[in-house]
């Protein structure tokens, strides 16, 4: 399989980035392919232009800008999204990301008769996030109802692709976590990586 590993932290040596290496080491060492897209070292601009947004209904929309993403993206057969939560959402390169890349014609279409959403990235078979907050476990699914999980999962994973394998891993409470508890983490991301056909 073809994953394209998209990590978004702006530091070299955070947790985030030892995670995308496990990630990276235990897909490579079941076979896998792996193209790691770093935003933050590959420079992507997560801003949508004017122009972007001002023809986001025209046919064909205008994808140039992001082009070389968007080609790496339709050559995956997986995607697996490596993140810190902000006050409970993405990193705004992240939020970008979705908004630049996961455009109209590319992720999806618009139906002309009903204006309903159809999937286009029918190329992508599972979708997996390995991320961390700040926050406990408790106050992020029983006080926020688990924001990220379910934009995810019933936003951008359903209205992209049809029956793909969803899977979400967070280190909650990171920042009070111990050694042992992240290396039991990367673990974890090692066994849900390493059993992925």
């Amino acid at each position: 399989m073809r994953i394209l590993l998209v990590l978004a932290h702006p530091l070299e040596d955070s947790f985030a980035a030892a995670v995308a290496r496990t990630a990276r080491e235990a897909l490579e060492a079941a076979g896998h392919t792996v193209d790691l897209l770093d935003l933050y070292s590959e420079d992507f601009d997560p801003r949508l232009s004017k122009a972007e947004r001002g023809g986001y209904f025209d046919v064909p929309y205008d994808t140039s800008a992001v082009a070389d993403i968007i080609a790496r993206l339709k050559a995956a057969d997986g995607l697996i999204f490596v993140f810190p939560q902000w006050w409970f959402n993405f990193p705004a390169i992240l939020k970008g990301f979705f908004d630049r890349v996961f455009a109209p014609g590319v992720a999806f279409s618009h139906d002309a008769a009903g204006g309903r959403i159809v999937p286009q990235l029918t190329n992508i078979r599972l979708l997996h996030a390995l991320t961390t907050t700040g926050s406990p476990w408790w106050l992020v699914r029983l006080y926020m109802g688990d924001p990220v999980r379910r934009l995810l999962k019933r936003g951008i994973a359903a209205f992209c692709s049809k029956g793909l394998n969803f899977r979400m891993l967070s280190l909650h409470d990171m920042d009070r976590a111990t050694d042992a508890k992240r290396r039991a983490h990367l673990d974890r991301v090692r066994k849900l990586l390493s059993a992925i056909r």
